[in-house]
This record gives C-alpha cells, structure tokens and sequence, in this order.
C-alpha cells in the first residue's frame, strides 16, 4: 500500500544472538508499536556469523549462504509479528532491515551487512529496503551510529538534556541537548566480550542478569590493560565493532596480568568497562545531561546497570527507554522501521554531525516486492 503508515523494522546486532522485529504506525507523531516478535539464532549460526568475522577459506561462498539463511530468518519474525498483530502484508509499506554487521571497517571505506534483501522482498511479499550504511561511508561517514537521528526524533526533550545509551554488543551514545547539536558514538564494547567470555568458559550464551559478574571482583591491573586502548580517547566521528573488540585483543590484555583471575573476576571486570567507558563519554560529550536512558540487552543485567549508576556523572540519573514509553529491547528495531519510513517520503537518515558524512544522505536501498 503506498499510503501505509505501517512499517517493519527487524534488527540483529553485534551480539548475534538473534532478531528482533516490530510492527509500527507512524500515522502519528509519536510512533505507535502494534506488534514486536524475536527469534533466536542457532548455535551454530551463530558461530557461522562469529567465523565469518575473521579472514577465512571460501568467505564469498559462505556469506552468500548466511545471507541467504538469515533472510529466511527475518522473514519467519517478519511473519510473526504481523500473525501478532493480525495485520495483512499488504498493509505494510516496507520492512526496514539492517541485515548482519561481519565487518566495518570505514577507515577502509567500506561496512559489511549481511543479508538477502532481494529474497526478503520475495518471502514477504513487501517491499524491503536494506543497506542503509554504505550509503553514508559513499559520503564519507562511518556508516554509524545510525540510531541517532531516531533517537532525537523521539526522545529530545525542548527542556532536559538526556542521554539514549543502547549496550548491545556494542555500546553506543545519542547526547540530546536543548542547547547544542545531536551528538553521537560508539563507546566500545557492550556485551560481546562478556559474551564471548562466558561462553568459552562457562557454556552459557551470556551472563544472565549480571549473576556470574555479581560474584566476582574487578581486577584493576586488568581494567587499566582494557582501558589502555587507544580508541577509548579517539575523537568525533568514531565507530567499532568485532574487527577490534575480540577474544584476540581481550587475549592479549589478560596476558598483561600477572595474578591468576577467576571467570567471575574476569566477567565483572568487562562488565565495569562497559560501565566506566559509556559513562566516561557522557561525562565528556553531555556534561550538562539530567539523565542516562538505556536500553538494548545490556538494560536487563543488574550489575551492569549499578557499576554504571555508580560511574555516571553526578546529577545524571539512570534509567531505562521504558521510562520514555519504549520497552528496552524495541528500540533498535524501531530505528530500523523509522530509517525505512525516511527511505519512503526521501529525507536523510543520518546525522552528518556524528557520523562525519558530507552532509545528510536519503540512506537504504530498496527491493520492490
């Protein structure tokens, strides 16, 4: 339908743990959420994305498979989450999906997202736009963060200034201040070295509510070693992902440690680098701000969210995006279905101020159904 306010956003990030979709009408100022579905990734695809990260044998072969397996995975949510709210697909405008980040490396002039839009387009029946990254690297951005245009659509405040922290696998920060201009950036690690970790030594997919973190304590040789990155102190623009932050470069600062750590001690140490690096960035770009609102995965781990309150800036609350009326694990979804909605009516995505791109930029591709 042409004149559909009801767009799809499906979103799988750094975690690669699975996708997230939500339905959404924007027939309104605020956006309303009709619908919200997830499914999880395999195991084993999972290590399949994880592979591919890294040089490899046969990589063409193998990403055009993921690609292949993963829109099969965004159709079935796409299919759910209309089944959920009982909306036909061709009452949807478009889908918006970001596809499966395996590489970025801007500096080199290119981002890798993986997936099969096209094949989407076809398994949907709606039409699918996709690749919204590259669009602003042609302009010379990093290609992220790309939430922040959306974050100031709906959260900005003409009186407070707030702070949209999502901590997926990476974290990254959206500064809305009344007084100055949107100010955006990937802080570094969120959750996937702690991922990572827990399941090379414990089997389990992450640290389930901060438990194994909880028993553990931070080991300052090792918190200064992490720390000791250079990207930490890198100015504006800046972005990451798995193509710095890896077991290989955790590897190499535990081997900076000469004490015998123990699996919780070496989890609630990244647990507090995740808090000291996001609130270190919020003191330094939004000073003045009233308040810190988390969301992605990161929003569900008890000790995360105390070692961060206690690393905030004083004055600055912490909370999470259900306070300002969006649950904590819809966000990023939700960007994807409004930056689709931008493709539609032809406005720019991005903001050329975080993302260091030329100017604003109408971002995605579409596939027609």
């Amino acid at each position: 339908m042409s004149d559909s306010t009801y767009f799809i956003g499906l979103m799988s990030g750094t975690s690669m743990d699975g996708v997230d979709a939500v339905l959404v009408d924007f027939a309104h100022p605020t956006p309303t959420v009709l619908a919200s579905a997830t499914r999880p990734f395999s195991a084993d695809l999972r290590a399949a994305l994880l592979a591919l990260q890294t040089i490899g044998d046969n990589e063409l072969d193998r990403a055009a498979c993921l690609a292949i397996t993963l829109s099969q995975h965004y159709a079935e949510v796409t299919h759910a989450v209309l089944a959920e709210a009982g909306v036909p697909a061709a009452a949807v405008r478009a889908v918006g999906c970001h596809g499966q980040t395996v590489r970025h490396a801007p500096q080199r002039g290119y981002t890798v997202q993986l997936a099969d839009w096209a094949l989407l387009a076809e398994l949907t029946g709606i039409d699918t736009i996709g690749d919204f990254r590259r669009r602003d690297v042609a302009a010379g951005g990093q290609g992220a963060p790309l939430v922040p245009a959306f974050h100031h659509a709906l959260f900005a405040h003409p009186t407070e200034g707030r702070v949209i922290a999502n901590i997926g696998g990476i974290a990254n920060l959206t500064c809305l201040s009344p007084n100055a201009p949107v100010r955006g950036l990937d802080t570094g690690p969120g959750n996937m070295l702690l991922d990572g970790w827990m399941q090379q030594h414990t089997g389990q997919a992450y640290d389930a509510e901060g438990r194994c973190a909880a028993q553990g304590r931070c080991d300052p040789t090792l918190l200064a070693a992490l720390l000791d990155e250079p990207y930490f102190a890198a100015p504006l623009p800046k972005s990451t992902g798995r193509d710095l932050f890896n077991p290989d470069w955790l590897a190499s600062k535990l081997a900076q440690c000469s004490a015998a750590l123990s699996v919780a001690d070496v989890a609630r140490t990244l647990t507090v680098l995740t808090a000291r690096t996001v609130a270190e960035a919020c003191r330094h770009h939004a000073p003045e701000a009233a308040a810190l609102y988390v969301c992605g995965g990161g929003a569900l781990n008890p000790t995360l969210l105390a070692e961060l309150a206690a690393a905030l800036p004083a004055g600055c609350a912490l909370r999470t995006t259900a306070a300002l009326g969006v649950p904590v694990m819809q966000v990023e979804a939700l960007a994807f279905a409004w930056l689709a909605r931008q493709h539609v009516v032809r406005q720019a995505g991005n903001l050329p101020a975080v993302t260091g791109a030329a100017g604003g930029r109408v971002l995605g591709a579409c596939f027609p159904a």
